[in-house]
């Protein structure tokens, strides 16, 4: 059965305060004048009024901003004192305190196989509060292991969900690729699982990813030729355009002829100066192409 918080207000402390001070003056003007007279029922009242009175004293309180005081008496929930101040209620009550700032959990590396069976290394950052105190202190033990726990659990499940990456499919959500998508499912699973902690979560973020040692070396080649290959394709793409314009040039000018055979060798030389490794070193022909 789940616990629903209840507002509940106090007496002010100040007020009360005053009423204490008096309190114990006329208590202490009563003592003095049952001693003076030597009336043990009259000493023995005041006595047990003066012990009452330190018990009232035990009632004040003070509550910090976003800071609540849950009531408990005798085992039983009465309600939660939200207002900061000072404050007296039932000297009887339990008071524990719980924060309603907001909070971070910075949670620890764990390791766990994304969607493609990858080993991948992954960490999260939750900004949490409490918004139901009664839930926080009664439905779950604990509430702050509660949420690091099921943070962790919701983190290691999201992961599962998404591949590393998306390997150039646009397609596809990946933890790598697609941030904020993430962060959003990973904010919405963290809420379902610690609401009956009476949390809410304002954001969760990765704060680390990377493949698993084991894996790390060979994924980082992979990452490596894939980059080699897109530089040769782009470098490739740029060196057949520029040959395409020295031909049309040539060609547009009419002041050198070229035939098939010379445009073959022109082509094949210029492509090798633009997409050689190294700076190419020219070799004088005095010649020609048909001797």
């Amino acid at each position: 059965m789940e616990t629903r918080e209840i507002r509940r207000t106090v007496v002010n402390g100040w007020g009360a305060l005053a009423t204490a001070i008096v309190t114990g003056l006329i208590l202490a003007l009563y003592l003095l004048l049952a001693a003076r007279v030597v009336n043990i029922p009259m000493i023995v009242a005041g006595v047990l009024l003066s012990l009452l009175w330190l018990v009232c004293l035990a009632g004040f309180f003070t509550l910090q901003p976003n800071e609540a005081a849950a009531l408990i008496l005798f085992g039983k929930y009465t309600g939660t004192m939200r207002e900061s101040g000072f404050w007296w209620a039932n000297p009887l009550y339990l008071r524990p305190k719980v924060s309603l700032r907001r909070r971070n959990l910075n949670g620890q590396t764990i390791k766990v196989n994304d969607l493609r069976g990858n080993p991948v290394e992954i960490a999260a950052v939750v900004v949490w509060r409490v918004e139901d105190t009664a839930k926080a202190l009664f439905d779950v033990d604990r509430y702050e292991q509660y949420v690091q726990v099921q943070s962790e659990a919701a983190l290691r499940h999201m992961a599962m969900a998404y591949p590393y990456d998306n390997y150039h499919e646009s397609d596809v959500i990946s933890l790598r690729g697609s941030t904020d998508e993430v962060s959003k499912a990973l904010q919405k699973e963290v809420e379902e699982r610690v609401s009956k902690a009476g949390v809410v979560i304002e954001e969760a973020r990765l704060s680390h990813l990377a493949y698993a040692p084991e894996i790390a070396g060979a994924m980082l080649q992979r990452q490596q030729a894939e980059a080699i290959v897109a530089a040769r394709s782009r470098i490739v793409e740029g060196a057949v355009g520029m040959v395409e314009m020295a031909l049309d040039k040539l060609e547009a000018g009419g002041k050198i002829p070229l035939d098939e055979e010379r445009k073959a060798a022109m082509v094949s030389n210029l492509l090798v100066v633009l997409c050689g490794h190294e700076s190419a070193h020219p070799i004088v022909n005095t010649g020609t192409l048909y001797q």
